[in-house]
């Protein structure tokens, strides 16, 4: 064996002998880590014992919360079928606002996003009322069925906010304030397989959830039925205006037409009350609460005591070994 094999032969034993102790390192190291958390079992106990009895404090002292829902069907509604006679009018439907393409009209889609905007909420917010059982409530009494105020937010008896202004915020909260509050306790969701569309509340009060439901429903078939007779009479007057200035007996015939088009518009706006959208289960005043998930908040409290108590107890073994 020459000088340069014997060279390499050493090299791999030296590499062998180097990995059983880097081996051996490694084995001695979780030995160390288990015997640290082992040594400080009775600290990790006691964290964990303290964070699990806080969590269940801390879920108990959460007041219910309910949630009421309802679903709703769009109620479809058919254009006039006169498709033909844009064409032969010149532009003057279109110009009329008139959609006689024949083709369905959703108006779901619409309402939807009318109901998530600032204007809606705003609007609704002023009519109802609801600023102070939505930003000062903090319970229900079941018993009363009347809600309970925070106090130190709002006197419910000289209905006085007690809110110290912070910056540009005043005592009373402001619209934009009671909007951004309204968006974490309404949800509006469509389904876009069968386009049933589910609108629910959640609050302390389950009989103030399902008045707010009610109310919605109301409201947003109200503003789209009063914006597609806004819509409607203008139109109606600009065909009138149209009709008195042509002579041509075939756009008079068309104009006629369109006019009654929009006059059945207005006759079935008035006649129905869920213009856009059809209650298909109502909502009702829950009896069993959706939250807090007390169960939940006791386990990850559970957790939390026990990697925070390891980490401690790691942490000031290995100082100290230092």
């Amino acid at each position: 064996m020459n000088q340069e094999q014997q060279i390499t032969e050493l090299r791999q034993q030296i590499a062998k002998y180097e990995s059983m102790d880097s081996y051996k390192s490694d084995e001695i190291d979780i030995k160390e880590l288990w015997n640290a958390i082992w040594a400080g079992k009775l600290l990790i106990v006691a964290i964990t014992a303290i964070f699990s009895v806080a969590s269940v404090l801390y879920a108990l002292s959460l007041p219910d919360i309910y949630k009421s829902e309802a679903t709703l069907a769009p109620v479809e509604k058919q254009s006039s079928g006169l498709g033909g006679m844009a064409s032969q009018l010149g532009g003057l439907a279109s110009l009329a606002g008139v959609s006689l393409g024949g083709e369905k009209t959703d108006k779901t889609s619409f309402a939807l996003e009318v109901m998530k905007s600032r204007a809606f909420v705003f609007k609704f917010i002023e009519k109802y009322n609801i600023t102070e059982k939505l930003m000062a409530v903090s319970n229900w009494d079941p018993n009363s069925n009347e809600v309970i105020y925070n106090e130190e937010l709002y006197n419910p008896r000289s209905k006085e906010w007690l809110r110290n202004p912070k910056g540009t915020l005043k005592s009373k909260p402001s619209l934009q304030e009671v909007y951004k509050k309204f968006q974490t306790v309404v949800s509006i969701e469509q389904d876009k397989s069968n386009s049933m569309v589910t609108i629910s509340v959640e609050h302390f009060s389950p009989y103030i959830a399902k008045q707010w439901v009610e109310w919605l429903i109301y409201s947003i078939n109200e503003e789209m039925k009063h914006r597609e007779l806004d819509e409607a009479t203008k139109t109606i007057t600009y065909l009138n205006k149209q009709l008195g200035q042509t002579k041509i007996s075939g756009h008079q015939e068309i104009l006629y037409q369109l006019i009654e088009e929009q006059t059945k518009t207005i006759m079935f706006a008035n006649v129905r009350d869920e213009y856009v959208l059809k209650t298909i289960d109502p909502a009702l005043s829950p009896e069993i609460k959706s939250g807090p998930k007390r169960a939940m908040l006791c386990v990850l409290g559970f957790l939390l005591g026990g990697i925070l108590s390891v980490l401690i107890v790691l942490i000031r073994y290995f100082s100290n070994k230092d």
